[in-house]
């Protein structure tokens, strides 16, 4: 059995940082050294007062430390990983635009009054869920030892759980919004059409390179079909994603 310094050391790059942030900024708020007003994402103030860091610190922020914030954490930790180890291994610069692209589309989404909300870091999160559901979407997960259901309809039953549980739907609903127009135009546009609409811009894949991101990237960028991936559970199917 592998050390826990071991195991985050093993962490793929983009899931390590992007949870090792939001970690961080859990334990300094919790510490006093911050208020999270500061973070928050107002709209008013970024373009009032021109403070256009909320449009990018209000994605690390969790929530305080709860059952609610080290399920949001192990979400990264295992869905995030699992993307970024499997459908995009040797693809960084994918991944990163992928969440790029997801808190671009956040941003604009929150902007729409029914959709506002001051820290959209758990619709990043779950986000990252949809898209993995969609790539392995015939694996078994069972949701607290009680129903086993596809990964396809976990993103679904994640929702309902936190709406049971008392914790706001707007979040989880940008998620998954922000998830399925990603998955769309990368993988089912391409599929039914044969155009790609959505690539990963050449500057991400230039810092990437420039900062030694992961491993180097695969040298073609035709599309690929890729065999479906269970989390420990035997089933048969197969997903497709084109290379971006």
């Amino acid at each position: 059995m592998s050390s826990p310094a071991e195991f985050y050391n093993s962490l793929p790059p983009i899931s390590k940082a992007y949870g090792t942030a939001c970690l961080l900024a859990t334990i300094a708020f919790q510490l006093g050294l911050y208020d999270v007003y500061y973070i928050a994402l107002i709209y008013e103030l970024v373009f009032k007062y021109f403070q256009v860091w909320r449009l990018i610190t209000n994605f690390f922020f969790l929530g305080k430390f709860s059952i609610n914030f080290g399920i949001r954490l192990l979400m990264i930790a295992r869905y995030g990983v699992q993307l970024e180890k499997g459908p995009f291994e040797r693809r960084t610069a994918d991944f990163l635009w992928m969440m790029i692209f997801g808190a671009l589309s956040l941003l604009v989404l929150s902007a729409i009054p029914i959709f506002r909300t001051a820290f959209l870091g758990i619709s990043l999160v779950f986000m990252l869920l949809y898209v993995w559901s969609r790539e392995f979407p015939n694996a078994q997960i069972s949701i607290y030892g009680l129903v086993t259901l596809k990964a396809f309809y976990l993103p679904w039953a994640m929702l309902a759980l936190d709406v049971i549980f008392g914790s706001p739907l707007i979040p989880d609903l940008l998620g998954i919004i922000a998830g399925h127009l990603y998955y769309f135009l990368t993988v089912l546009h391409p599929l039914a059409t044969g155009k790609v609409i959505l690539k990963t811009p050449m500057w991400v894949h230039k810092l990437v390179a420039r900062w030694r991101i992961g491993a180097p990237a695969q040298p073609s960028s035709r599309a690929v079909a890729q065999p479906d991936r269970s989390t420990g559970v035997a089933f048969r199917g197969r997903s497709y994603r084109l290379n971006g």
